[in-house]
């Protein structure tokens, strides 16, 4: 069992998001097929890339001012592991 705390509210990867200066995310994608996650910080350079299987979740730790984007099916939120 994974307990998350929330610090935010869940959006899409539509476009880059820092998602509120993030620190640690967790992404699902929600579509029917894989998608691609691209990671980059704050001048635009891609850091990585990953690909999230459909139904899927991954978490991505990352830089507060660092960047994730990779489309509509990508539903993100902001979170922190607690006890």
């Amino acid at each position: 069992m994974r307990i998350l705390k929330l610090l935010g509210s869940e959006g899409n990867l539509t476009s880059a998001n820092a998602l509120s200066l993030a620190k640690l995310v967790r992404v699902y994608n929600s579509g029917a097929s894989d998608l691609v996650v691209t990671h980059k910080n704050a001048g635009g350079t891609t850091l990585g890339t990953v690909t999230v299987k459909t139904k899927d979740i991954v978490f991505i730790r990352k830089s507060g001012t660092d960047t994730l984007e990779g489309g509509a099916a990508l539903k993100a939120v902001s979170v922190a592991f607690t006890d």
